[in-house]
């Protein structure tokens, strides 16, 4: 398997309690990377869903994909509450790899 391929279930928001986003990927920080330079397009780009709030890996893409179509289901409050219990300071997980601190 490659170094690389680490499957993730993410969540990005656009500030504390702001608009959030929902994805999986096999490569977290380039994903990341993606949604913060707006190369990724779509909602995160019109909404400026930039920080990373909450993630998830997993042993299989088949078991991330799974827990993603999950919590796509789920009420704000829930996904709210999910990110309070993992990150009460909303603060932006990508500081912790690197990434420089979103203005």
């Amino acid at each position: 398997m490659h170094p690389d391929f680490q499957p993730t279930v993410y969540l990005m928001a656009s500030a504390r309690n702001g608009t959030l986003y929902i994805g999986v990927t096999s490569n977290l920080l380039q994903r990341v990377a993606q949604h913060r330079e707006g190369t990724f397009g779509g909602f995160t780009t019109k909404y400026a869903v930039k920080c990373l709030v909450w993630f998830e890996q997993h042993s299989t893409m088949e078991h991330a994909i799974v827990r993603e179509k999950q919590l796509k289901k789920w009420n704000r409050a829930w996904k709210l509450d999910l990110i309070k219990k993992a990150n009460p300071e909303w603060r932006d997980l990508a500081e912790d790899f690197g990434f420089e601190p979103l203005r």
